[in-house]
């Protein structure tokens, strides 16, 4: 009996030691997440500015968002900024860790100088591209006179101004999320290189065949988490754009922003943010069933 029992108290000290380290973590996630959720529900039912007592409203702030013609605008512009962005993090990431994986010699020097960007924060990568694409001044119109091109407007303008954002954005991540790719691409055993170079296959068909089909676990990852972070764009819009001009560059958060700290909508705010939450969670597991689904049919 004693034989027994020595095991079971193993486990369970192993079992209290795991719980216990995951403790913190979890703690962490009720604190600053899961916690603040619920909150934002909760004063989402009411009618707050900050300063006077809360009052309860029910439902009538997610009513009123049903007719807010400037959220369902700014909601469309996320949507446009999230396609831009995520394709071309996801297809320029993917394309040069391909590059660097093909790399005999300097793979390590592109790698650090494609991932310098990421170490930039977002708000000193804003101030700097503010110089780089202003319209009379900035480099890139200035490299384009030198080639006698048509110069452009950039982030004055209300259709250049959202894709202006979407590239600085990507040229912040592209590097992560390259070494991400790269390091899958290294998990893919040579031996099917090998076997497709006996068999004549070229770069490309090695890449559509091989390289990219086995790639789709962390290729839903990026997907995924490039999607949610396109839904939460923030500091460049504030920095670089302030929304304009005419609103074009008007995301949610933004607009949930000017909401809470300019109208002192806190109440409404919270109600847009919720509902802002539920539609990420959707998208991703929409994309999460995509993925699992391509999965089973393979």
């Amino acid at each position: 009996m004693r034989g027994k029992k020595r095991p079971q108290g193993r486990q369970t000290g192993t079992a209290l030691f795991a719980y216990a380290m995951l403790a913190p973590d979890v703690l962490g996630l009720a604190a600053f997440i899961f916690l603040p959720i619920i909150m934002a529900f909760f004063v989402s039912l009411h009618s707050w500015d900050a300063l006077s007592p809360m009052r309860f409203t029910g439902l009538e702030n997610y009513v009123n968002l049903v007719s807010d013609s400037d959220w369902w605008r700014s909601l469309r512009i996320t949507l446009v900024y999230a396609l831009l962005y995520v394709m071309m993090v996801f297809w320029l990431s993917l394309l040069l860790a391909v590059f660097l994986n093909s790399l005999k010699q300097a793979q390590e020097l592109f790698r650090t100088l494609y991932f310098i960007p990421f170490a930039i924060s977002t708000v000193v990568a804003g101030m700097i591209w503010l110089f780089i694409l202003n319209d009379k001044t900035g480099y890139v119109n200035a490299a384009l006179r030198l080639f006698s091109l048509p110069t452009g407007k950039f982030l004055a303008n209300t259709r250049e101004a959202l894709p202006s954002i979407a590239v600085m954005t990507a040229w912040m991540n592209v590097g992560y999320y390259t070494i991400i790719f790269l390091a899958a691409i290294k998990d893919i055993p040579a031996s099917y290189y090998e076997a497709a170079k006996l068999d004549g296959a070229g770069p490309v068909k090695t890449f559509i065949h091989i390289t990219f089909p086995l790639l789709k676990d962390i290729s839903a990852f990026v997907l995924i988490i490039t999607t949610i972070a396109s839904f939460q764009v923030f500091d460049q819009i504030k920095i670089m754009t302030n929304g304009g001009p005419a609103s074009s560059t008007s995301v949610t958060v933004f607009y949930i922003f000017r909401q809470s700290f300019e109208f002192m909508k806190l109440g409404y705010a919270s109600a847009l943010a919720f509902v802002l939450f539920l539609i990420i969670f959707m998208v991703s597991i929409l994309q999460l069933k995509f993925t699992n689904a391509n999965r089973q049919s393979d």
